[in-house]
C-alpha cells in the first residue's frame, strides 16, 4: 500500500514539472499551451506556447525549458511565430511542422535551422479561402508519402497539400460553409490519420469526431 501511495506521489510530481511558475513567459512558465509532441529518440518534449508565440523544449525531468523557436513578438518574419497551435514532429526531415494560427499558414522548422520554411498558406499572413490560402489553421499531419493534411478551421474544411505542392484540395467539408450533415464541418480543430490513411477530424462545434475514408 505504501509503495502504491509513493507511486501516486511520483506521478503527481511528474505531471507538475512543467509550468510550476504559473502563467508567464519565463523558462518555467507557459501561456496558453496547445500543441505537444514528444521526441522518442531524444526524450525531448516540444510544446506550442501559443500566447508567448514560441515553441518550448523540455528535457526529461527538467523544470526549466528552452525556447527552441520564436519567442519574439508575433509576426510574419521567418524567425517569428504567431499563436502557434498544432505541431507535428517529422523524423524524416528532422523538422517540426507548426500551425502558425495567427498568420494563417503552416510552416516547417528544420531543427538545425533558424528560419522556417512555408508549407501552406500566405507567406505574409493574409487569410483567404482560395486553394493556396488558409484561414486560422489549427493542426496538420503528414502521411508516409509526405502529403500534408491541414485543418483549415475558419474555412470549415480539411485541405490536402500533396508533397512539394502549395495548391491544396478540399477533401472534407465545404469552403466557408458550416453545418451538421455528414459532409460538412463546424470549426474543425484537430485531425489524425490511422495506418490505413483514413482521416479523423475533431468537429468541435458539432460535438463529434468525423471519419473520412482514405482519399
Amino acid at each position: 500500500m505504501l509503495a502504491l501511495v509513493r507511486r501516486k506521489v511520483d506521478c503527481l510530481r511528474e505531471r507538475s514539472i512543467i509550468n510550476i511558475g504559473g502563467r508567464g513567459n519565463a523558462s518555467n512558465q507557459l501561456s496558453g499551451p496547445y500543441g505537444i509532441e514528444f521526441d522518442k529518440i531524444t526524450n525531448i518534449l516540444y510544446i506550442a506556447d501559443l500566447r508567448n508565440n514560441r515553441i518550448m523544449t523540455y528535457e526529461k525531468n527538467a523544470i526549466n525549458g528552452t525556447v527552441a523557436f520564436g519567442g519574439q513578438d508575433a509576426g510574419v518574419n521567418k524567425t517569428q511565430l504567431s499563436s502557434p497551435l498544432g505541431i507535428y514532429l517529422d523524423y524524416l526531415s528532422n523538422s517540426l511542422l507548426i500551425a502558425n494560427h495567427g498568420v494563417h499558414n503552416v510552416v516547417r522548422w528544420i531543427r538545425s535551422e533558424h528560419e522556417w520554411i512555408l508549407m501552406a498558406g500566405d507567406i505574409n499572413g493574409v487569410p483567404n479561402s482560395t486553394s493556396t490560402t488558409l484561414r486560422q489553421a489549427t493542426d496538420m499531419v503528414l502521411d508516409p508519402m509526405g502529403n500534408m493534411y491541414v485543418c483549415d478551421r475558419n474555412n470549415q474544411r480539411i485541405q490536402l497539400f500533396k508533397a512539394g505542392e502549395y495548391v491544396g484540395q478540399t477533401i472534407a467539408g465545404t469552403t466557408g460553409v458550416s453545418g451538421i450533415n455528414a459532409s460538412l464541418l463546424n470549426y474543425p480543430w484537430s485531425l489524425k490519420l490511422d495506418n490505413q490513411l483514413n482521416l479523423y477530424v475533431l468537429d468541435t462545434y458539432n460535438h463529434r469526431v468525423q471519419q473520412f475514408l482514405r482519399y
